[in-house]
């Protein structure tokens, strides 16, 4: 008979997933490390032994035969839009981690606190082996810091040095140009742009996508100030039903975020006016919400699922292969996305 206590069994080892897979123990270790050279089926075997049996690896124990955590961090503002951008984003990094060695944590920094904060405690501390972060600045000293020290990363959104760097991102341009398209051909004349933050990379791009097509059709478009798509719901609300007092109301809407698209929405309603009908909205979102909530909202949906599975794999590849060429994705809209439904 068995008398041994669940705290007095021997954890299961290396030793005893090799037991049970009927292969050696360097093999069983590299398949674990996720090491490229061991087939995906045969990593796949392993760690499913692994779990099944319950195997954590000593920690500590493989930091010092590999120099690794087997951590990414996701360092992300806490001002973000958790319901529909933020919340998204940490899934699908967690879910491009899933069945690796790696594992995430989440790092986050406040509003009142330098962006390079989270950023240097994790170089400095070697607290994870790569790190993932967005709301890029074009001249983004978190990428100068990191690049300096050869620090694996990869980023949502492009700086002006992306081409050093593993990136995914939005096509923010295109987005704009389609927006104005699409609101010009529905006969909107007078457009509006709730554009992100102006200091960082995607907005400038959103904002000169926006005023090129506008030029090219000759429609007049205004970039609004006092307030930007990260502004909170009331401001934007408050803010955007003020300029509806004023002369030049706008006939159609571009906005950089669900949560300000919601707020332009309110701000029409409260005022009197239809959407669909006195004006359209056009916006994008990483949820289909938006066009549940107001069907005749032009929505464009940005696949953030994709953009955290291939950032984490971007971030992983750093980590395993420092020679490997750098993972980098544009992920450009088309007439085609917009919907209504």
């Amino acid at each position: 008979m068995d008398d041994l206590t669940p705290s007095k069994r021997r954890s299961p080892t290396l030793k005893t997933i090799a037991g049970l897979t009927g292969l050696a123990v360097p093999t069983v270790s590299r398949a674990l490390s996720g090491a490229l050279d061991i087939s995906e089926d045969t990593r796949a075997r392993v760690r499913a032994v692994a779990d099944e049996i319950g195997y954590v690896p000593n920690r500590a124990g493989v930091r010092l035969r590999t120099g690794r955590t087997n951590v990414v961090s996701l360092v992300m503002s806490t001002e973000h839009d958790v319901m529909n951008h933020t919340a998204k984003l940490i899934s699908s990094v967690a879910a491009g981690l899933r069945n690796t060695p790696f594992h995430l944590i989440i790092t986050p920094y406040f509003a009142d606190e330098d962006p390079m904060k989270p950023i240097r405690y994790i170089v400095e501390t070697g607290s994870a082996d790569a790190v993932i972060f967005n709301q890029i600045k074009p001249e983004d000293p978190r990428v100068q810091y990191l690049l300096d020290r050869k620090f694996p990363f990869a980023t949502h959104g492009r700086s002006a040095r992306c081409d050093e760097h593993a990136w995914f991102d939005f096509d923010n341009a295109a987005f704009g140009q389609l927006g104005v398209r699409t609101l010009a051909r529905r006969g909107r004349r007078k457009l509006a742009l709730v554009a992100p933050p102006i200091d960082q990379s995607y907005a400038q791009a959103m904002v000169a996508g926006c005023k090129a097509e506008a030029a090219a059709q000759g429609v007049d478009l205004m970039v609004v100030t006092g307030f930007n798509s990260d502004s909170p719901v009331t401001d934007v609300q408050a803010k955007f039903g003020a300029l509806l007092q004023g002369k030049d109301v706008p006939d159609g809407v571009i906005t950089g975020s669900t949560n300000s698209a919601l707020a332009v929405g309110a701000a029409l309603l409260a005022n009197g006016l239809t959407m669909g009908h006195d004006v359209d909205i056009y916006t994008k979102e990483a949820l289909n919400f938006m066009r549940r909530v107001w069907p005749e909202v032009l929505a464009i949906s940005e696949d953030v699922s994709a953009a955290g599975d291939f950032l984490a794999r971007a971030a992983m590849a750093q980590v395993m292969d420092p020679d490997a060429r750098l993972m980098q994705y544009l992920d450009k809209p088309t007439m085609a996305d917009i919907c209504r439904d």
